[in-house]
């Protein structure tokens, strides 16, 4: 209960400065466009969002860290995070707070974006159980892509560098199963590296069929993630 308070705070502090909008028209606009506009959708005459999807992990390299860069980084340059840590809040129920105040932004942005499917059904036969899936998983990476961004935001108190940072680390998780396949790289490393690529577990769920591993492993990224922006802000409260 602690933690939905806090995430109800941050999810309208976010609207306080014109990141929040920022993010929840330019997200849905940019999916959007990319789909209709530069996409086959005409071209093939086929009523599927396949390629709609295959644009989000990379929407997700810049506007994930754009949604987290805030979240602690403000905190700690205006000098709310010691007063924040005073509260009789758990620091758990603070990172989960803020994590799912951050997540819910994100899936308000999804939402908007469900004229495209419904757009689609107008237009011809949609299969909806890879629709399903893809916004499940783009909800699981957008989750995993956010708790990287508040991870890096609590490491430091500007925004820019947090921002930075968060699409640097995301870019090297969506690009590292394109160097698992080089024909230089041993097979066994390989499959680690790929293990480790977020579009190859994103496209894995689109296909319409839950992949419990794939699951699995996002919630685990978010687990890590988290775990070690706990660490982060208890460590600076006892120096």
């Amino acid at each position: 209960m602690r933690s939905l308070l806090i995430a109800k705070r941050e999810f309208f502090t976010a609207f306080d400065s014109p990141v929040g909008y920022v993010v929840l028209a330019l997200f849905p606009a940019l999916a959007s466009a990319l789909f209709f506009v530069l996409g086959p959708l005409f071209l093939v005459g086929e009523t599927s969002m396949r390629d709609f999807f295959s644009w989000i992990p990379w929407l997700l390299v810049v506007l994930a860290p754009a949604i987290a860069m805030r979240i602690w980084a403000e905190e700690r340059r205006s000098g709310t995070e010691e007063l924040l840590l005073t509260f009789p809040f758990q620091l758990g129920h603070l990172v989960l707070g803020k994590f799912f105040g951050a997540w819910a932004i994100l899936g308000v942005a999804l939402l908007f974006t469900a004229g495209v499917p419904l757009t689609l059904e107008l237009l011809g036969d949609l299969d909806w159980g890879p629709v399903l899936g893809g916004y499940v998983s783009a909800m699981l990476l957008g989750g995993a892509s956010l708790a990287i961004g508040l991870y890096l935001s609590a490491c430091t108190s500007n925004q820019i560098v947090a921002w930075l940072l968060g699409v640097v680390v995301l870019m090297f998780f969506n690009l590292i199963g394109g160097a698992a396949t080089t024909s230089a790289m041993p097979p066994s490393v390989g499959r680690i590296l790929l293990s480790l690529d977020f579009g190859e577990h994103f496209h894995s769920i689109t296909r319409g069929v839950i992949d419990f591993g794939s699951v699995a492993f996002y919630f685990g990224v978010m687990a890590v993630f988290l775990c070690a922006n706990g660490l982060v802000i208890e460590r600076r409260r006892w120096s």
